[in-house]
């Protein structure tokens, strides 16, 4: 029963109420709203669960936090929620971290995939009724390089692996011998590596160290037979610098399913590339997601109730999870 003393939650999710949130409701007030509404809704809050993991309405309502002790946001990315206020507080921050790994991972093989053995010119060339017999490419023994050495990363590096590639990836600390990636260089020396990629994947999480890294050096740096997948955060990419390399041939192709403008405008050049393929901030979103990200908000709160250690606690200088910190 919701008493006096019980907690009060408030959900920001927009005009999409979430599933599933009857077990809460049942220990606590819960207030349910959307960015204009945050502001109203936060006094008297202890622990605010972002469910609309793209809103960026919290750093200006944040002054109306008056008792809050935790966010959780329902995304793995928590560059909407880093802000110099909830930096510098006691607000203990955590994400859904686990619950993208493996579809976002299939998501990049599938890619691959598709650019090895064209699966998009044959589809237009099926939609034109047109019998052109081609020759395609083998993925075994290619090299992909992964910037991003979290749990998506590592998850992406064990299912190319499987599929006969060797991959290898980009982090903050340089190390060999890592059981998924082999070798991990360090992000600083992006550029002198790439040229020894046939995929390269950005799955990195949005940072002010990883903020741009994609851009005209690092995409002058790769083969001109090279494909860039982005699955992390559109920020990560200069997309001015990225459609001047597309437009010049420096690479072959782009999978793209994040960009620093979402929705992606219609009169964005990367539509009519038939080098591209666009999907909208969809890699990781398999049916049952979201259901998903509310059990895993729920198994955090069971935690907050009873005083234990709650999981998947942000660093909230470095902008993600510490592998530490994930249990």
């Amino acid at each position: 029963m919701v008493g006096e003393d019980s907690p009060v939650i408030t959900v920001l999710c927009g005009d999409r109420l979430p599933d599933g949130m009857e077990r809460i409701e049942q220990s606590a007030t819960v207030r349910y709203t959307d960015d204009e509404g945050l502001a109203e809704a936060l006094p008297g809050t202890d622990v605010l669960f972002v469910y609309d993991f793209l809103s960026e309405a919290l750093p200006g309502a944040w002054h109306a936090a008056d008792r809050l002790s935790w966010v959780h946001i329902a995304g793995a990315g928590v560059d909407p929620v880093i802000f110099p206020g909830i930096q510098d507080s006691d607000v203990v921050l955590t994400n859904s971290r686990g619950v993208f790994d493996g579809p976002i991972a299939e998501y990049v093989l599938g890619v691959v995939i598709a650019f090895a053995k064209d699966f998009a010119r044959s589809l237009r060339l099926q939609d034109e009724t047109r019998w052109l017999h081609r020759e395609t490419e083998r993925i075994e023994g290619r090299r992909a390089m992964v910037m991003g050495t979290g749990p998506i990363g590592r998850a992406t590096a064990r299912i190319l692996r499987a599929a006969g590639m060797q991959v290898s990836g980009f982090g903050r600390t340089a190390r060999d011998n890592d059981p998924d990636f082999g070798i991990v260089y360090p992000s600083s020396t992006l550029t002198t590596h790439l040229p020894d990629a046939d995929f390269v994947v950005a799955i990195a999480p949005l940072t002010e160290q990883t903020k741009g890294a994609f851009d005209a050096q690092a995409f002058a740096a790769m083969k001109t037979s090279a494909r860039f997948i982005n699955v992390g955060r559109g920020e990560l990419v200069v997309t001015s610098d990225l459609i001047a390399a597309l437009r010049a041939n420096e690479i072959a192709g782009a999978a793209l399913d994040v960009f620093d403008t979402e929705p992606l405008p219609a009169d964005n050049p990367l539509w009519q590339m038939d080098n591209v393929m666009i999907t909208p901030h969809m890699s990781g979103d398999v049916v049952g997601w979201r259901n998903t990200l509310v059990e895993r908000f729920i198994e955090n709160y069971e935690r907050w109730r009873a005083g234990r250690p709650l999981q998947n606690i942000v660093d909230k200088r470095l902008g993600y999870v510490p592998s530490s910190s994930a249990a």
